[in-house]
């Protein structure tokens, strides 16, 4: 049978991590995570560059990851920027 449960001929491709390579920011769904990555953000520092407005145009950002990253930027004494 061409594609049954079966066939395990075909190895599957690993899953890429993208928690790991964002290893200061907080715990976040994977669609906020996914943003993120997107966007080249993979640490703290870079995510104090932004303002919240930014990111909550990011595709899989929401209020609940601005939150969490609100509290993990406030936990290093750092903020969003301001939106103008």
């Amino acid at each position: 049978m061409v594609g049954s449960a079966t066939d395990r001929s075909a190895p599957k491709p690993a899953k890429r991590s993208t928690n790991a390579r964002s290893s200061d920011l907080p715990k976040l769904a994977k669609p906020a995570l996914r943003a993120l990555d997107a966007a080249g953000i993979r640490n703290i520092d870079q995510l104090a560059k932004l303002s919240e407005v930014e990111l909550l145009k990011l595709h899989g950002m929401g209020p609940n990851a601005i939150l969490r990253l609100r509290a993990a930027l406030a936990g290093v004494g750092k903020s969003f920027v301001s939106s103008t």
